[in-house]
């Protein structure tokens, strides 16, 4: 095994491309990644995020029935930390340059879970259990497609990624409360 080598960087040319590319914010030349195709996908994950999150909010809404109070309440949280994500994912949208695409024409094209209301409670947990499912096996092709080429959008990905797991475990956990 061949020993590391120690760390080294050229400090002055650095700072030479601080200052001559300053306008570019954060995205520098240690940025792999072609960050038009970045954005697109990040504009996927925002539309996902918010139907998501609207989806939530009319389930907490027309919750009804013996179980409702308490599977209301989860939909809120996860309502509210769905649309945390898509606050997350439009500020790293515009970090890259971009703008995030929040006009609602085409929302539901651009994401990848569906909106789908639901009659009964066990309806409505099976849909929101199904997004879930959905944003978690995308956004790990996600993770995997960016690799090491942008860290900080894979981290953020990772992170929302992480709830989305939980939100299905709470989901998969109330389907067996309710019945299924």
């Amino acid at each position: 095994m061949s020993e590391k080598q120690p760390f080294k960087s050229d400090i002055e040319a650095i700072r030479r491309r601080a200052r001559d590319k300053m306008m570019d914010g954060a995205v520098t030349g240690a940025y792999l990644a072609d960050r038009e195709q970045v954005i697109d996908v990040l504009q996927e994950i925002l539309a996902t995020e918010i139907v998501c999150t609207l989806r939530y909010k009319n389930h907490y809404f027309m919750a009804e029935g013996i179980y409702a109070e308490p599977v209301a309440a989860e939909f809120k949280e996860h309502a509210d930390q769905e649309q945390a994500h898509a606050d997350r994912v439009a500020l790293r949208i515009t970090q890259l340059g971009g703008r995030p695409n929040l006009n609602p024409e085409g929302m539901q094209s651009r994401a990848h879970a569906e909106y789908v209301e639901a009659d009964t409670l066990k309806g409505m947990i099976v849909e929101n259990l199904v997004a879930e499912r959905i944003a978690i096996e995308t956004y790990s092709e996600i993770v995997r497609w960016l690799g090491d080429d942008d860290p900080t959008t894979t981290r953020l990905i990772r992170d929302i990624l992480e709830e989305e797991e939980e939100h299905a475990d709470d989901m998969a956990g109330l389907l067996e409360q309710v019945g299924a």
